[in-house]
């Protein structure tokens, strides 16, 4: 089955004369026959619901929709990408534990690993994902669990080279978490080219709408957990009884200890009406990322002709820096995010954003509808100098989402816009 099959079939199975939609079912309790029944849930040496703050049926099937789509053998979705970040480490890591990042990711997943884990006493050394392998390989150290990076960095638009950092992770034992949000598994699948686990933000592409929030875990049940690296998987859980994940579970080790330890303590999961919603936006994914693409690829060759202009980041683009990476990781398409910078002041940059119709100014990503934003002042603002240029932003940096209006419309809004810049003008001084 092709994934514009399984984003409509996947997940959800209709008997006969059942509903044809995933139905909602609201409720966070469930009704069994013995006590018996419910002790095997909790021994989990039963299948079933015990409690909605762990799982339930009409997320479930979303879970197994997305596991489907990116080629994985489980899922566990959360209520933020950022819930899906932190639980994908903390089911791994513990104090003392050491972690190495690339260091071209969002801001709010550089300060959940610079500042919050820290707090946790699990440190993480940020890395230019361009290094050479052997530069890359003196980050390791003996207490280093895991590896992670962005398939597109937001809001750089870098390419990972997923295979060298998956082979140089597993050179070293330790899995590669991949945040996949901006592609989604119809662009990019990053298990097929080595990673192990990967993470969305489904209240972007995947919701598509901008209507609820929403992440996912994804286990690819490829990597070896009994290397000798994660007692964790591989000891008696006495919060269970005693049961081992890697004996119980196998391939699904990671996946089920995330939901049955992790979920159970930290309580992030989502509504059946949000999976509901995010199925909605997945049962027409391919449909959207094609035109996302198509209709970003006009606008950056727009930008790339602009004499307002001073560059234009989109690995779609011929010469773009990761052109190549993005042919063999992305060859349908690279999302529908562009990240530029308008020439001159910062100033330039705030009257081009202030004078769009169309397009908004939102503190939000990959929606149906064209928006824009300016990361050094908003997402990114809590960064130092130095956190923002190793992320690739500039401050007079831009990131434009495009949407799926008609592309002449947004190309006249780009336009009206960018005509109120006097390139000219000295800058405002004080």
């Amino acid at each position: 089955m092709r994934i514009e099959t399984k984003c409509l079939h996947e997940g959800y199975h209709p008997g006969n004369g059942e509903p044809s939609a995933l139905p909602i079912y609201q409720s966070t309790t469930y009704r069994y026959d013995s006590t018996e029944h419910i002790g095997k849930l909790f021994d989990l040496t039963a299948a079933g619901h015990m409690y909605s703050r762990i799982s339930n049926p009409t997320v479930a099937a979303v879970e197994e929709k997305i596991a489907s789509m990116e080629g994985g053998v489980g899922a566990l979705c959360t209520t933020s990408g950022q819930a899906a970040t932190m639980i994908s480490l903390m089911n791994i890591l513990k104090e003392g534990d050491h972690f190495i990042s690339t260091a071209s990711i969002y801001g709010g997943t550089i300060n959940l690993f610079a500042v919050t884990l820290k707090r946790f006493g699990i440190e993480c050394t940020f890395v230019d994902q361009e290094l050479p392998d052997e530069e890359i390989q003196k980050m390791f150290r003996p207490n280093t669990k895991a590896v992670f990076g962005e398939t597109i960095a937001n809001p750089a638009l870098s390419v990972l080279d997923i295979e060298k950092w998956a082979t140089i992770a597993h050179k070293n034992n330790v899995p590669l978490i991949v945040d996949n949000t901006f592609p989604t598994p119809y662009l990019c699948r990053p298990f097929e080219f080595g990673a192990d686990i990967v993470v969305h933000s489904t209240s972007k592409y995947m919701d598509g709408h901008a209507v609820q929030m929403g992440g996912v875990i994804v286990d690819s049940g490829n990597f070896d957990w009994k290397n000798g690296n994660f007692p964790e998987f591989t000891e008696p859980d006495e919060s269970y009884h005693g049961i081992v994940y890697t004996d119980s579970f196998e391939k699904a080790a990671y996946i089920t200890k995330a939901r049955v330890q992790m979920m159970r303590d930290m309580g992030a999961y989502p509504t059946a009406n949000a999976a509901f919603l995010l199925n909605l936006g997945l049962e027409t994914l391919p449909v959207r990322m094609d035109r996302h693409c198509s209709n970003a690829m006009k606008i950056a060759e727009y930008f790339k002709k602009s004499d307002k202009i001073e560059f234009v980041n989109y690995p779609g683009l011929e010469g773009d820096k990761y052109h190549d990476l993005a042919n063999k990781y992305l060859p349908l398409g690279t999302c529908g995010i562009i990240s530029l910078s308008v020439k001159g002041s910062r100033e330039n940059a705030i009257i081009f954003m202030d004078s769009l119709k169309l397009a908004s100014n939102e503190v939000h990503v990959a929606d149906i509808r064209t928006c824009v934003l300016h990361p050094a002042s908003s997402t990114h603002r809590q960064l130092t100098d130095e956190q923002l240029a190793a992320a690739g932003i500039t401050p007079g940096l831009i990131r434009f989402s495009v949407g799926l209006e008609n592309v002449e419309d947004i190309i006249e809004d780009i336009e009206q816009a960018l005509d109120n810049i006097n390139l000219d003008a000295k800058p405002y001084t004080v």
